[in-house]
């Protein structure tokens, strides 16, 4: 059955459903609260924010169907003429970090950054020549087939999206309530999730809005998944981009795809979906912070083995860049190169690192120890 548009914000469910929601909220809010603390004081915060914010393009990216794997993209990253599906993941990546520094500076999350953001993500990808940073001027649809009438989901028009994106846009920065965000549709026994609630809850609502109003032609998935990292980083949840959700999504892409299209309609489930973002958060700082723990004890007992303050600067740039080059590493710790060859060569003898000496050119040094804790 086809679904056709949306209501605006804020949203309302049942109490029951409430309270599940709230029961969950506090173990979660208190595990990604962790997290970023532990983060705060890890000597790998830095680099591994780096891999942390590519594994979470590699996976966004995966979502709407691009075959690239985070071993690929540690390996093709700094390519000169990269696949299309390298620059995709590249641009996904480079919308997040610039969007986070902008939150940071005290920009707020709104439709003018969003547009800023669609167009970093569209540079030079499929679907460029959309109208990149501009929303949408003809009805799209969501559906199996490119035909209208196989649609699964029909978003508003196009000559409402403003009105939609200001109410979000309202939603998310906490605006005062006026005509944009009336509770005249709610029914009154339900309970209100308003621009005031919780910030992982106003999260997942803020995902499943912006996904709903679809407002550019492409890129809308990806620019919401960037979306849940910027508000979390607004709303003061998390200080810096260390969690990300799409991993999860993208294990169980079918039911993130159907609940999503839960809240749509006449009838929109709310509760399923915001109890679904709910777990899949849960899992992924679990995981996250599982991560954190191995990768702290890798370099910790790395540095233990390095002799010289090169050596040591060296390693730890390996967290940001697993398989580098004398060259790269040389341009980024501003060591000279005959330094940073001796540096990476003591390393490999120390078995903290990996080279094939058959070799000669372009030789790569490779932390294969750090890849198999962020790949698991």
């Amino acid at each position: 059955m086809t679904k056709t548009g949306i209501t605006k914000l804020p949203i309302a469910v049942p109490v029951s459903k409430a309270l599940d929601i709230m029961h969950k909220l506090s173990v979660v809010s208190r595990k990604i609260g962790q997290l970023d603390e532990r983060f705060k004081h890890s000597v790998v915060s830095e680099a591994l924010i780096q891999l942390l914010s590519l594994n979470e393009s590699v996976e966004s990216t995966r979502i709407e169907g691009t075959q690239v794997t985070f071993t690929d993209m540690v390996e093709e990253q700094h390519d000169k003429h990269p696949r299309w599906e390298v620059i995709e993941v590249n641009n996904y990546r480079h919308a997040l970090l610039n969007g986070y520094e902008q939150i940071k500076n005290g920009y707020p999350l709104t439709s003018r950054l969003i547009k800023q953001l669609h167009t970093f993500l569209m540079d030079g990808a499929r679907g460029s020549i959309q109208a990149p940073g501009e929303y949408r001027k003809i009805q799209n649809f969501i559906g199996p087939t490119k035909k209208i009438e196989d649609a699964t989901y029909i978003p508003i028009t196009a000559d409402s999206i403003e009105d939609y994106m200001q109410n979000l846009e309202y939603f998310i920065n906490h605006h005062p309530y006026d005509k944009a965000l009336s509770t005249n549709h709610l029914d009154p026994e339900d309970y209100i999730f308003d621009e005031y609630s919780d910030a992982l809850v106003k999260t997942a609502i803020m995902h499943a809005q912006f996904e709903s109003i679809h407002p550019f032609l492409d890129g809308n998935g990806r620019l919401g998944r960037i979306m849940i990292v910027l508000n979390l980083v607004q709303s003061g949840l998390i200080s810096q981009p260390i969690f990300f959700v799409s991993e999860e999504l993208e294990k169980e892409r079918a039911y993130y795809y159907s609940l999503l299209n839960g809240v749509r309609g006449d009838n929109p489930d709310w509760g399923s979906w915001i109890l679904f973002f709910l777990n899949a958060s849960e899992r992924m700082a679990d995981q996250i912070n599982r991560k954190l723990e191995a990768v702290e004890k890798l370099a910790r007992s790395g540095l233990a083995k390095c002799s010289t303050h090169s050596e040591k600067a060296v390693w730890i740039y390996t967290f940001t860049d697993p398989f580098t080059t004398v060259r790269k590493t040389s341009e980024i710790t501003q060591l000279s190169p005959n330094t940073v060859r001796r540096a990476l060569n003591n390393l490999v003898e120390n078995q903290l690192l990996f080279t094939d000496h058959d070799v000669v050119r372009n030789k790569k040094y490779r932390n294969y120890d750090l890849m198999r804790i962020l790949r698991d």
